[in-house]
């Protein structure tokens, strides 16, 4: 396929809806696994470096939403951005320091 003929508009269909369903999908299953981590703490079952790991993993959990929801927002757009570089390296972070954090929980 070629490029488009130059003053074309870009269609993108249903693209940046899909896009914007699989970043609300993440949120989701990320907010499931920040209140697994404090349903562990809470029953006791955790030591103090798990504790701590559960808080930080709320922090992380908070910047996450923070990404996504620009992400979310701008794909609300005619004709959405491409995601910013520093968004998509702090979207990685987030996810694991969430890894890495769990593995603290337990």
């Amino acid at each position: 396929m070629g490029s488009p003929p130059p003053g074309a508009t870009r269609d993108p269909g249903l693209q940046p809806e899909r896009t914007r369903l699989a970043w609300r999908r993440t949120t989701l299953t990320y907010t499931v696994v920040a209140v697994l981590a404090g349903r562990q703490v809470i029953r006791g079952d955790v030591t103090v470096a798990g504790v701590v790991a559960a808080a930080l993993s709320v922090l992380v959990w908070l910047a996450f939403l923070w990404v996504a929801h620009g992400r979310m927002v701008a794909l609300d757009t005619a004709e959405p951005r491409a995601l910013p570089v520093g968004a998509g390296v702090a979207a990685v972070v987030c996810v694991v320091c969430l890894a890495a954090f769990g593995v603290g929980v337990l």
